[in-house]
C-alpha cells in the first residue's frame, strides 16, 4: 500500500472518529440547550413559510430531536461504510457499521443518563439504529444501480 493510499485510509477513519466526537459534543448539551436546538430549527422551518406548530402540534420539537438523532447516525454509518471499503466486502462491512453504530448508540445513551436535563432511552437506541439501516439501504440500492450501468 502506497503512503497516499495509507493517508486516505487514515483520513476516513479521522472522519469516522471526528463525527463521534460531534454527536458526543451533540449528547453532552444540557436538556434546555438540546431543546433550544431544536425549537431554533422549528423557527428556521416556520420562517420559510411552513408552519410546523401548526401540522404538528406540539410534536414539531420533538420530531425534529429524533430525526436529528437519526441523521447523526446515518450519517456515522455512511462514514463507517466509506472507512471500512477496502477491508471488506460490503456485505461484512455493512454488519460491522451497524454494530459499531449501535454500539455507539447505547453508549450515547448511557452518556446522556449523566447529563442534566436529559435521560438516555432505548428507543432512542432503535431510532440511531433504523438511521443506520437507512444508510445501509441507501448504499445497497446505489451499489446495485452502479452494477447494473
Amino acid at each position: 500500500m502506497n503512503i497516499s493510499k495509507n493517508c486516505k485510509k487514515v483520513f476516513k477513519y479521522i472522519l469516522v472518529i471526528v463525527w463521534m466526537v460531534i454527536i458526543f459534543k451533540f449528547s453532552s448539551d444540557p436538556g434546555e440547550i438540546s431543546d433550544g436546538k431544536s425549537g431554533l430549527i422549528v423557527e428556521v422551518i416556520n420562517s420559510l413559510g411552513i408552519n410546523m406548530s401548526s401540522i404538528l402540534g406540539n410534536c414539531a420539537n420533538f420530531i425534529i430531536r429524533k430525526t436529528a438523532h437519526m441523521g447523526e447516525y446515518f450519517i456515522l454509518t455512511l462514514l463507517l461504510i466509506v472507512a471500512l471499503k477496502e477491508d471488506f466486502n460490503l456485505g461484512k462491512n455493512c454488519w460491522i457499521s451497524i454494530l459499531v453504530t449501535f454500539l455507539y448508540a447505547c453508549s450515547d445513551e448511557i452518556h446522556q443518563r449523566f447529563v442534566p436535563g436529559r435521560c438516555g432511552q432505548f428507543s432512542d437506541v432503535l431510532i440511531d439504529l433504523f438511521g443506520g439501516i437507512l444508510a445501509i439501504h441507501i448504499v445497497k440500492v446505489f451499489n446495485n444501480f452502479k452494477k447494473q450501468k
